[in-house]
């Protein structure tokens, strides 16, 4: 599976940025202390960690301790080390590399987790508003969930469609787990299955119509908790179905 275009050009930063560094340090080398030079390597690290992911940071602090070796240390140009404070040096580099480089990849997760869960439940909140507020129709709640499951689901489109159940396309359940033919289907190593996925709307046992989502060619599958607040989603429009007494007829 591809990574990201942000997080490969994390990954190229965690090889690329502490050689750099190193490289333009090199004039400083007689004049400042190595163990300065090393935390001006880490603060490279703390920069990649910040705006990469965990693996890039790890790879920055392996990269600052490696070229710190070699451009920073007696012999110049050579990934040996003689005197044994340089040996100290480059693996305290590395460690503490490490370190804050998790660290400030978790900051960076958390700060994510906590806007994805405020806009998570915004969602459902505008949808919940706009099936109460008494003056939009069921068609009006269809069309706003459809429009959020493209959006929470990074979907290339998604569909609606009233009537009975024709054909055994996957189908994403309310669980968040993914059914084909029956068996859970493995989402996070596989990807999404090909072609269409149903999102049934269902409530109180009654089915009211199905979402079929279609997912962008070679995406990263979302997270449990979106496919949980897809299905919520789609509860909702369900709800709205039902109160109408719209039943199964065709979209106007």
């Amino acid at each position: 599976m591809r990574l990201p275009l942000r997080d490969t050009a994390a990954v190229a930063a965690g090889v690329l940025a502490p050689f750099a560094a190193a490289l333009v340090l090199v004039p400083l080398r007689t004049s400042v202390t190595h163990t300065n030079l090393a935390l001006l390597l880490v603060v490279v690290v703390v920069a990649v960690s910040a705006s990469g992911n965990r693996f890039a940071g790890a790879l920055a602090a392996l990269s600052a301790a490696a070229w710190f070796d070699f451009f920073d240390t007696e012999p110049y140009q050579s990934f040996h080390i003689q005197d044994r404070a340089d040996i100290e040096t480059a693996l305290l580099l590395l460690a503490v590399g490490l370190i804050v480089s998790q660290l400030a990849a978790h900051g960076r997760t958390m700060k994510r987790v906590a806007v994805t869960d405020a806009t998570h439940l915004e969602r459902l909140h505008a949808t919940t508003r706009l099936a109460r507020s008494g003056t939009s129709s069921s068609d009006d709640v269809v069309r706003r969930v459809r429009q959020e499951l493209i959006e929470v689901l990074e979907l290339r489109s998604c569909r609606f469609e009233y009537g009975t159940l024709v054909g055994r396309p996957p189908r994403l359940e309310p669980d968040g787990t993914v059914q084909v033919d029956g068996w859970v289907w493995d989402l996070e190593r596989q990807g999404w299955p090909e072609g269409e996925t149903e999102l049934r709307a269902l409530v109180h046992g009654r089915y009211q119509g199905r979402f079929l989502l279609t997912p962008e060619p070679g995406s990263v599958p979302p997270s449990l908790e979106a496919r949980l607040v897809a299905a919520d989603l789609a509860a909702q429009a369900a709800e709205a179905l039902d109160d109408d007494g719209v039943g199964a007829r065709p979209m106007s």
